[in-house]
């Protein structure tokens, strides 16, 4: 069972900042960003495969909690995507300027 998300009102800035300051979560967030809705299996594909699943969970429920992405059972997998509407919505250009700044280092 996937715990709720943040509704809009309760995102918060530096919960936001905190989860995307991690490079592996930052490089979930951009494999989001590009590719759109995907499975957990499938990002930590993106992300080489070399991380455990646990760890990868651990991730998850980090940015889950966040507001960063959201978690939707579809079968035996989760989809993730970004809440990227919601984020705009929240605090307008945050997420696209951390995003295109990860992009250029």
């Amino acid at each position: 069972m996937i715990a709720q998300h943040p509704a809009l009102d309760q995102l918060r800035v530096e919960n936001i900042l905190s989860a995307l300051g991690n490079p592996i979560r930052l490089r979930i967030a951009r494999i989001l960003a590009e590719d759109g809705e995907l499975t957990c299996g499938a990002v930590g594909v993106h992300l080489g495969g070399q991380l455990s699943k646990s760890t990868l969970t651990h991730h998850w429920r980090v940015l889950r909690d966040a507001g960063v992405i959201r978690q939707q059972p579809s079968g035996r997998e989760n989809l993730l995507s970004l809440r990227r509407e919601e984020l705009e919505e929240r605090y307008p250009g945050l997420l696209s300027t951390i995003l295109d700044s990860a992009g250029q280092d």
